[in-house]
């Protein structure tokens, strides 16, 4: 079971506010780290494992997906996103293709796709 730092109902209020904020980037950034590492802790509670890292610089990281566990240096399957792209996957609003077609999301590894896991909310 994945390891909650951020209170839920927290974590549940940061979310809604970036699905109702015009402009996410206008929210405070306690607001919009709050809102990516609850949705990085939902992905682990719902996809538990430790063969995908999941990164969204500078709010933070995940491990998830049951497989191969990845314990020292760089793991073999790898997700990196900014913040805005990792909430516009969670919240529907981009799908996984669409971010990867684009470049907005690096994804490498046999194991490091989230199509079957996004959106969260």
């Amino acid at each position: 079971m994945a390891r909650r730092r951020i209170d839920p109902v927290e974590g549940r209020a940061a979310v809604q506010a970036w699905r109702d904020a015009e402009d996410p980037s206008a929210l405070s950034r306690s607001v919009r780290g709050t809102a990516v590492r609850f949705s990085l802790e939902e992905l682990a509670a719902l996809s538990p494992g430790r063969s995908v890292e999941v990164r969204v610089p500078p709010f933070g990281v995940t491990q998830c997906i049951q497989g191969p566990d990845h314990t020292r240096g760089t793991p073999p399957n790898v997700i990196e996103t900014d913040p805005f792209t990792w909430m516009a996957l969670c919240l529907g609003t981009l799908t996984w293709d669409d971010a990867l077609a684009s470049g907005a999301v690096a994804a490498s590894g046999l194991r490091a796709d989230l199509s079957e896991r996004l959106p969260l909310f």
